[in-house]
């Protein structure tokens, strides 16, 4: 619900700027400062969510307690979204739309793989900065490692997260949401780092053969077996 309130900033406060003030620039800051809010608002709620992948629980005063070490990570991710939107809305029209086609084929080309590139990397930023390392450079280093390594986990992420949020438009973004959405990556995150604790342990093993069934027997035994009644009604366990 949060979430919900805070996208209204970006989507519905520039055109009541503009509409009042009739000013293109006070529409594209404000513009930019509901993204940039957005931004903190979803790094704080994956700081918070964090704890729930490692079996814990939290509460509202943790989620507020957040917003200060999310701020840095949150107001650089808020601008690399809005540099997507202006790559896809702006850069890729301009470079097809150009005199000479076949040049301006390619380099739409070469900006449209490497946005998607980027898009694939840093779905996991957040969740870097809450497990690996709070150093921002060093964060977007590991982001695009980790997609490099783990190219079918990242493109699976991708499309179960886009079709969370087309599911998430007929629930008020309430459930699964934006935050279900970053406890999902952050889960899958968790878990691919047992693979790099594996292997470091073992520098010999094959990386294309990872002991997942010995890797995880710990983590099924925490979390059971759910039917999908007990995911309904758990207090009837």
């Amino acid at each position: 619900m949060g979430f919900f309130v805070s996208a209204a900033i970006p989507i519905f406060l520039p055109g009541i700027i503009k509409q009042q003030t009739g000013s293109v620039f006070l529409e594209i800051g404000s513009s930019i400062a509901g993204i940039l809010f957005c931004s903190v608002y979803l790094a704080a709620a994956s700081l918070t969510v964090k704890t729930i992948s490692d079996y814990g629980s939290f509460t509202f005063a943790d989620f507020l307690s957040n917003f200060k070490p999310a701020l840095p990570g949150g107001l650089v991710m808020g601008l690399f979204i809005f540099l997507l939107f202006i790559i896809f809305v702006y850069v890729i029209p301009f470079y097809i739309l150009m005199e000479q086609p076949i040049v301006g084929l390619m380099l739409a080309a070469v900006v449209f793989w490497t946005a998607i590139f980027a898009i694939l990397s840093f779905q996991f930023y957040f969740a870097v900065i809450g497990r690996l390392t709070p150093n921002l450079i060093k964060a977007f280093k590991k982001c695009m490692l980790i997609s490099l390594d783990n190219t079918g986990l990242s493109i699976f992420l991708v499309i179960n997260n886009i079709a969370a949020m087309l599911l998430s438009i007929f629930f008020a973004f309430m459930f699964p949401g934006p935050v279900g959405a970053l406890l999902y990556i952050d889960q899958a995150l968790r878990l691919r780092l047992l693979k790099y604790d594996y292997l470091e342990e073992n520098p010999e093993a094959n990386r294309r053969k990872i002991p997942w069934d010995a890797l995880l027997i710990e983590e099924r035994e925490k979390t059971g077996t759910r039917t999908l009644k007990n995911f309904i009604f758990p207090w009837k366990d």
